[in-house]
């Protein structure tokens, strides 16, 4: 009867040891099917969220699809951006001719100063083998008594001064004789004319005029007839 009893006991262990392990297993397979099916749910929500996000992300940033602001240029700014480049190009020029002119006219200040330091140079040099006569004459007169050699040795330098005054262009004015003309006399005072023909003509000169190369460099102080 125990050994039965036992065998019994057994039968009915092992029965719901089974049991409990089909109830597991069952539980366990319905977990996980359940666990599979929200993981898989999950992934494609996360995996359509993730492909809508780098689907918008790369419209956005698509060339083609992207909306470019045309930037628009008012024609009032290209022409004052013109008219202040042509501005600029004209001072420019300006700045460079001034310089030019202020070269150029400090350049002629120089060459003219130059001139005409050379000019009395070469004049005074000139002239003083003239001034070597004077003094040659000065000597004479006083070792001399013969008037008509001084007259004569101051007639020499004389002409000798007339003739290198003239090379430099220098001209005298004949004025005795002539009409008075206020371009070239100055008036001193006026005499009575020796004859009517002579009326408002120059009798005699206080002081001779001169030409240089022309022109006058000196006007005759004359007397004139009434």
């Amino acid at each position: 009867m125990e050994g039965n009893k036992d065998n019994f006991d057994k039968e009915n262990l092992n029965e719901r040891v089974e049991q409990i392990k089909n109830t597991v297993t069952e539980k366990a397979t319905e977990f996980a099917a359940d666990a599979k099916g929200k993981a898989e749910n999950f992934a494609g929500k996360t995996l359509d969220a993730a492909e809508k996000i780098l689907n918008d992300v790369f419209k956005k940033n698509k060339p083609e699809d992207t909306e470019f602001e045309e930037e628009k240029t008012d024609p009032k700014d290209v022409e004052i951006a013109e008219l202040k480049k042509e501005l600029d190009e004209l001072r420019d020029k300006y700045v460079r001719l001034y310089a030019d002119f202020d070269n150029a006219k400090k350049r002629m200040a120089k060459e003219r100063l130059e001139l005409i330091l050379t000019a009395s140079k070469d004049i005074v040099k000139d002239l003083l083998p003239v001034l070597d006569d004077f003094e040659r004459a000065q000597k004479a007169v006083a070792n001399s008594s013969d008037v008509n050699a001084v007259k004569e040795g101051l007639n020499l330098v004389h002409t000798k001064l007339v003739n290198t005054l003239s090379s430099k262009g220098l001209k005298p004015m004949e004025s005795i004789g002539k009409e008075f003309n206020v371009e070239e006399h100055e008036a001193i005072t006026e005499i009575p004319a020796p004859s009517p023909e002579q009326e408002g003509k120059v009798i005699d000169e206080a002081e001779k005029g001169y030409f240089l190369n022309d022109k006058i460099i000196r006007f005759a102080k004359v007397f004139v007839g009434k």
